[in-house]
This record gives C-alpha cells, sequence and structure tokens, in this order.
C-alpha cells in the first residue's frame, strides 16, 4: 500500500472577480518527491503555489499537508517555505544573518541557531560564506543563501517560485543539478514552478502541465515527452510535427486513421479517451532521406529542403511536404556518415514509421 502523500490538493479553483486562475484542480505529491508545475505565463501554475505557500485562499476546495486541511491555515503556521524567483536575500545582513532570520523571528533558542545555520550553510556549500554581505556573492551564491534560509527551518515541503529564472544558461544549469542533489541529501518535497521545459524534464521526478487554469496532464517526463495525451502538451514539451487525420475506427489502444499522404494507417493512441484529434511525431523520430531504398514499414513522402539550423551535435532541418505541410527533422551529428546539411531548395524524402505515430487529443 502506498503511502499517503504529503501534499493533497482537491478540486482546487481560484477566481480573481470572474477571472478563474486556478480551475478544479487536483493531484497528489508524495513526500520526498521533487514535483513540477510546468506551464507558461497566466497558466495558474503560481497562482497554486501561493495557494500551497498560504498567500493566496482558494474560491473552492481544499489543500492538505501532511494530512491536514490547511485550506484557511496563514501562511507562518504552514509546514511549507518558499524560496523566490528574486531570492528576496536581505543586503544588510551577512550570508549567516540571512539564514538565520527565520528562526530568530519565531523565537528558536540561541543556542541552537548557530549549529542550524552551520548545517543549513554546509548543505548549499556555503561553509566558508558566513560572514559574507549578499553584494560579495554571485547570483548563483544568492541563491543559494535563500534556499539555506528555507531549509533551516526544516519545512515539510519547500515551494519554489522560477529560482532559477533570475540566472544565466551555464549557472542555471548548474543550480539544476544542485538543486537535484540538494532534494536527494535532505529528503523533503519540493515543489517548483517553472516554464522551463528542460528544467522541468531535468529534474522533476513528475510534471503537471498547466494550462488557462487547469492541469492537461501529470506523469513523468519521460512519459510527457513520448506520451502526451494533449496536442498542448506535445507542442510545450520539445518540438513536434502533427498531422490533421481523419479517424476510421478505434479497436482497444489502437485506431485507424486516414491522411491525403500518408494514407490508411493503424496507430496507437495516448489515452483511451482519445477518440479523434490530430497524429504528433518528434522530430528525432522522422528520417530524411535523399538516396537509400525505404525502410520496411515506412512511408515515404516527397519534401523539399526550406532551411537548416546548426546547433553543432545536432540540426534542426525546416522541410516542406508537397502539400504544404511544414516539418522539423532532427538530424544528429555525432557519427554521421555524410558530410554537412542539405541546402535549401534540395529535394529530398521523409521516412515516417507508423509505429512512430500517436494520436493526441487536440483540445485543451
Amino acid at each position: 500500500m502506498a503511502p499517503p502523500p504529503i501534499v493533497r490538493i482537491e478540486h482546487v479553483t481560484k477566481r480573481f472577480g470572474d477571472y478563474p486562475a486556478v480551475e478544479d484542480v487536483s493531484l497528489d505529491i508524495a513526500a520526498n518527491e521533487l514535483f513540477a508545475l510546468l506551464g507558461p505565463s497566466g497558466c495558474g501554475k503560481t497562482t497554486l503555489l501561493r495557494m500551497l505557500a498560504g498567500f493566496e485562499r482558494p474560491s473552492a476546495g481544499r489543500i492538505l499537508i501532511g494530512g491536514a486541511d490547511m485550506t484557511t491555515v496563514p501562511p507562518n503556521r504552514r509546514p511549507v517555505n518558499m524560496v523566490f524567483q528574486s531570492y528576496a536575500v536581505f543586503p544588510h545582513m551577512t550570508v549567516a544573518d540571512n539564514v538565520a532570520y527565520g528562526l530568530r523571528v519565531d523565537g528558536t533558542p540561541a543556542g541552537e541557531i548557530a549549529p542550524r545555520v552551520d548545517a543549513a550553510l554546509e548543505m548549499v556549500r556555503l561553509g566558508g560564506y558566513r560572514a559574507r554581505m549578499p553584494e560579495q556573492l554571485s547570483g548563483g551564491q544568492r541563491q543559494r543563501v535563500a534556499l539555506a534560509r528555507a531549509l533551516v527551518k526544516r519545512p515539510k515541503v519547500l515551494l519554489l517560485d522560477e529560482p532559477l529564472s533570475a540566472l544565466d544558461r551555464k549557472l542555471r544549469e548548474d543550480m539544476q543539478l544542485e538543486l537535484v542533489r540538494l532534494q536527494h541529501e535532505v529528503g523533503i518535497t519540493f515543489v517548483m514552478v517553472t516554464h522551463d521545459q528542460e528544467e522541468a524534464l531535468s529534474m522533476a521526478n513528475r510534471v503537471a502541465v498547466m494550462d488557462a487554469g487547469r492541469v492537461l496532464q501529470i506523469a513523468d517526463p519521460r512519459t510527457l515527452y513520448e506520451n502526451p495525451t494533449h496536442r498542448f502538451v506535445a507542442d510545450f514539451i520539445g518540438t513536434m510535427n502533427t498531422f490533421d487525420v481523419e479517424v476510421s475506427g478505434v479497436e482497444g489502444d489502437r485506431v485507424r486513421v486516414r491522411h491525403p499522404l500518408l494514407g490508411e494507417l493503424e496507430v496507437a493512441r495516448a489515452a483511451p479517451h482519445v477518440t479523434g484529434g490530430v497524429l504528433i511525431i518528434r522530430p528525432e523520430k522522422l528520417r530524411l532521406d535523399f538516396s537509400t531504398p525505404p525502410v520496411a514499414g515506412e512511408r515515404m513522402l516527397d519534401a523539399v529542403i526550406e532551411q537548416v539550423a546548426y546547433y553543432g551535435d545536432l540540426s534542426f532541418v525546416f522541410i516542406r511536404l508537397d502539400d504544404g505541410t511544414r516539418l522539423q527533422v532532427s538530424r544528429y551529428n555525432i557519427n554521421r556518415v555524410d558530410q554537412g546539411d542539405p541546402p535549401p531548395g534540395r529535394r529530398c524524402r521523409v521516412g515516417i514509421h507508423p509505429e512512430d505515430l500517436l494520436l493526441v487529443d487536440d483540445g485543451g
């Protein structure tokens, strides 16, 4: 029997006037899980995080943390702490005083404060920075101070609101690894809000993809990428090619579809509720071909090269089919037999295997 979730959100809705920022969201978050709320700006992910923190109160529904109903409990009485996008490090306090601040406000005995501060700073690898001022720290180090200040209070759940968005790309990648390491070491639940797909996929155990106040899909990163259930999720997680099709039959987890160029074929559907929608396929599953015979089972479509974008280890080739459909193909440049990328205007064929196609819901 699975242990009870550390966080349970039951049919939570939040309205600002007539606008539903969050609409009937239900989800469970396990203890010791790194859980991400992912979606574009305005999708409701930050509002949901603020309701977990207690800064906003739901218009309907319940929020339970550790089995206790926290729906109306004020922020300072919840077993959570929050790390903000802007760090919110006090500029006039040393690193040690920043980390100790919450303990002093809570009335922690003086003899406990210093060892807990030291332990928190060691956790975030800032053990030798106690006496430094925030102005003497890099952006990544200030973010670590904010993390230490949150962790020193030993919350059951740590909430992270776009914690790495203010950092440059290289530092952000380094801090992603640090946060995952830290979450494993401290063994508490992290709930992170982000709009960065790569960040969510590389860090989280599970991801909830949100749009227009609703949760469209919750799954581990590999499932979200390989088996999205909605067109929005497919488009938002990475890059996706789509084909509009007519469904002619459904049998079990397979559907029969018809497309003007692909013809009649049988494909998988993303979920039992999907009985119509669009076919999707990732760029890396398309095979660009100039002269070799078709691979067994492939459907070959004529196309022309429109543009090529070179990224070192791979190239993105943008092609146009004869019916005007535009597709993106990934070509990995490591150990490639051919030299260079095809020039724009060159005719080619693209190989598509039906097993790599998936029918997803066109709504949401």
